[in-house]
């Protein structure tokens, strides 16, 4: 029997790994039912209206695999009156939505490695969607911070007030019979959402909204099972997603010693500039990875949209480990939550660009430039798993804990470190910005070389959601074990799973 240790946001994700774990699941298993609970659970951050992007690696032959399920614009796309309505893309509403990829994601995870078949992995998620789950801190602070966005909304409306238009607060029950409905006719063939009844009244009630996606931008879903970047230095191994996701921006931070606040600024840049849909268009990774000079100065910069997400993170003491992130993108994603499923649909096509000449630019069938960065790192007698929520800022998140992951005796005390995080319309500023949590290190010479970058200085009151929820798991001598960020609301477990994964 494999030990397995896992992290995620929210307490809920843990208890359904643990279910079905406890029913003969291995560390696939585990890491679907908790992704699955989260779409329950964390509706402002995850729903099975989004997409996903998970690193799974095989201990035994020490390879490892991407899973990227990023959905598509429609075949119908048309880009004209959006640039005639203005230069950016919306950052929500129907032209928002692309494919979602959640589901197809799971199925592929599922096929590498899963014990159990996705029907009974997803009978925790199913039990909470239909007999409800205590409203937790963040999703009460998100709706507090969006409720202009859930009152415009018939669907989030019916999910998040209480019977007096307010919102829900703090351990109120969240009850969601549609979306119950949706997961048992999921747990019967999940391809029902890209090809049967789900499907319909998706598209159905996404048509009425004026979206162009329709049954056949469904049914050409695939979820893309591809090799991961990577790059080693100091004897450590480090695995991302390729394009579409950002991952390459975290590589470029990552070893390179120096000034991390001037590699993550260029990083920002590069990825803002050169990031896109390898499907669509040639991308640029030497440029992205900081490996080769770049004049980006003349180029289209993408969009700087908001961006939310979850991690789950595990490992098991026989060297198989997963990193999966899915997401809404912004909280609540679109603002659109379909009554007919109960599914919160995303916005991850506000990350298109608008200018044709923009790598990202949307395009029929195009895929959009995505946030989603889980990460492995591989080294003689550790392996490393870790994600975490922050949209365009992960890459910077990430690279500040990620290093000290590797040896640190107490993975939660890195996690708990205040952080710094650049941005800017991602982190409601006007303009980029370097904001500081209280307490973090060398402050002062990183104020300095941001006023030197052009960028502004803000910081926080205390430990702030801006800075991330960073989720990790790992093996180290022979043991493992978890953490989970203080800012979520999340936890860990070591469990007793399946010996082969």
């Amino acid at each position: 029997m494999a030990t397995i240790a896992i992290a995620a946001p929210h307490p809920a994700a843990i208890e359904a790994a643990r279910q079905v774990t406890a029913a003969g699941g291995g560390l696939i298993d585990a890491a679907l039912a908790a992704a699955a609970a989260l779409t329950v659970a964390y509706p402002h951050q995850c729903s099975i209206g989004g997409d996903l992007v998970a690193l799974v690696r095989d201990g035994a032959h020490g390879t490892v695999r991407t899973v990227l399920s990023a959905g598509a614009a429609a075949a119908a796309t048309d880009p004209a009156p959006l640039r005639a309505a203005g230069h950016r893309m919306p950052p929500g509403g129907p032209h928002t939505v692309t494919v979602p990829g959640v589901v197809a994601g799971w199925a592929e995870l599922a096929r590498l490695g899963a014990r159990l078949p996705l029907a009974r992995t997803l009978v925790p998620a199913l039990a909470l969607a239909d007999g409800g789950v205590a409203v937790s801190e963040g999703l009460a602070r998100a709706i507090r911070n969006r409720l202009d966005v859930v009152r415009a909304d018939p669907g989030l409306s019916a999910l998040l007030l209480d019977k007096a238009g307010e919102p829900l607060s703090v351990g109120a029950t969240l009850v969601q019979p549609a979306l119950a409905a949706t997961l048992a006719e999921l747990s019967d063939d999940w391809r029902h959402f890209y090809t049967g009844p789900t499907a319909r009244r998706l598209v159905a009630g996404l048509r009425e909204r004026g979206s162009l996606l329709d049954a056949a931008d469904f049914a050409g879903h695939r979820a893309e099972n591809t090799a991961p970047l990577s790059a080693t230095r100091n004897g450590v191994t480090w695995w991302v997603a390729p394009p579409p996701s950002q991952g390459a921006a975290l590589l470029a931070v990552l070893g390179r010693g120096g000034d991390p606040l001037t590699a993550a600024r260029q990083a920002e840049l590069r990825r803002d500039a050169l990031l896109g849909d390898p499907r669509s268009g040639a991308v640029d990774i030497e440029g992205l990875l900081l490996r080769a000079e770049r004049d980006i100065a003349a180029l289209p910069a993408g969009p700087r949209p908001a961006g939310d997400t979850v991690a789950v993170t595990a490992v098991d003491d026989e060297g198989n480990a997963v990193a999966l992130i899915q997401s809404v993108f912004q909280s609540f994603g679109s603002g659109i939550a379909d009554p007919a499923t109960g599914v919160v649909l995303h916005n991850r096509g506000s990350a298109f660009s608008l200018d044709p000449a923009h790598p990202g630019a949307l395009r029929p069938g195009a895929r959009p430039p995505h946030t989603l960065c889980p990460a492995l790192a591989t080294a003689p007698g550790r392996v490393v798993s870790l994600g975490c929520q922050g949209g365009r800022a992960q890459a910077w998140i990430l690279s500040q804990v990620a290093e000290d992951l590797l040896d640190a005796p107490a993975p939660k005390d890195v996690l708990a470190r205040p952080r710094w995080v650049i941005g800017s319309r991602d982190l409601d500023r006007a303009h980029p910005t370097l904001v500081l949590e209280p307490g973090t290190p060398d402050a002062g010479h990183l104020t300095a070389v941001a006023l030197r970058l052009g960028l502004e200085v803000a910081g926080t009151a205390g430990p702030h959601d801006e800075a991330g929820h960073v989720q990790t798991a790992r093996l180290r001598a022979g043991e493992v074990d978890a953490a989970s960020d203080p800012r979520a609301d999340g936890t860990t477990a070591v469990l007793t799973g399946s010996a082969r994964r």
